[in-house]
């Protein structure tokens, strides 16, 4: 990771090396955290745009809300620090990392009174899976691992802890030469990737996993809205694994993903074995929309 000038940490900008915990901090030990992954782009106008900053910081503090975490500052705060965190850095473009977390005092399960302390963090960020897997798409494999039960884990909350879940899905699959991990849910159906939502395409229709056991993205709203406005069909139902293998199409759609193609699951090829139309059309839609090109989708952008 290229470092930055500075990090804005409970309320002020420190040096990038000075934004340091104590070895005690109670989510190092423990897990309980929350943060969000939102990208600034550079527009096709000279002009710099968070892509829907709002609703990422609205998710934050939901997830903070579910963990019994309060956010000691708030939604408009956290929006403006975002932004400064970009321009004090004088950064075009990049990668925001906005984490709360609870800071060092008792120990045990239990934090009591510990301070919830919030950092945000800027850096630059290429694509997540590879300008090629972009391109051409991904090879893909199905976890050993399950996603998490919705009553053993807040499946709709960015929470620090639920990621050991899709770190251990993704270095199995990574071990073996795919790029990306598919992982099910506990009753068996394709739920999503260790950090991504996933669509597949047959026969012209648009299918992706309700919202029951997977995070709720952003971009995985965007998607299902840029469908529409193109006059796709888009359903929200479970799937299979071997519906998956007949797709004539997938991809994943997330922040740091962006939107990826997928050409291989477990060996199969996914279709043609390469980006499909339809796929095609909404990665076009999505970076033309985050650019600022498409006036429909302007509201979607805040302007630095």
């Amino acid at each position: 990771m290229e470092k930055e000038k500075k990090i804005w940490f409970d309320g002020k900008f420190v040096p990038w090396e000075k934004a340091q915990i104590h070895v005690l901090t109670h989510t190092l030990h423990y897990g309980l955290g929350v943060f969000e992954g939102i990208r600034c782009y550079h527009c096709t106008d000279g002009r710099s745009a968070v892509f829907r900053l709002p609703e990422h910081v609205e998710r934050l503090f939901s997830s903070a809300h579910a963990m019994e975490i309060k956010i000691p500052f708030s939604q408009a705060e956290i929006q403006e620090a975002c932004c400064q965190t970009l321009k004090v850095n004088g950064m075009k473009e990049g990668y925001i990392r906005p984490l709360v977390f609870i800071g060092d005092g008792v120990m045990g399960v239990h934090p009591k009174d510990n301070p919830i302390r919030v950092s945000i963090i800027a850096w630059k960020w290429g694509a997540y899976l590879g300008d090629e897997g972009l391109k051409k798409g991904i090879r893909v494999k199905v976890s050993s691992y399950t996603r998490h039960h919705v009553n053993v884990m807040m499946t709709k909350t960015k929470t620090c802890g639920n990621y050991v879940n899709s770190i251990l899905a993704k270095k199995e699959v990574t071990r073996d030469g795919y790029d990306e991990a598919i992982m099910l849910d506990t009753a068996g159906y394709v739920s999503e990737a260790s950090g991504e939502n996933i669509f597949l395409i047959k026969k012209g229709a648009i299918k992706t996993p309700p919202l029951t056991s997977i995070l709720p993205g952003i971009t995985r709203d965007s998607v299902l809205i840029i469908a529409g406005d193109l006059g796709i069909e888009v359903v929200e139902e479970r799937f299979t694994r071997d519906e998956l293998y007949l797709a004539d199409e997938a991809f994943f759609s997330g922040t740091a993903a962006e939107i990826t193609p997928i050409r291989e699951v477990d060996n199969r090829q996914v279709g043609k074995g390469r980006p499909g139309p339809i796929t095609k059309k909404i990665q076009a839609d999505f970076f033309k929309a985050v650019k600022g090109e498409k006036d429909r989708y302007r509201s979607w952008l805040t302007y630095i």
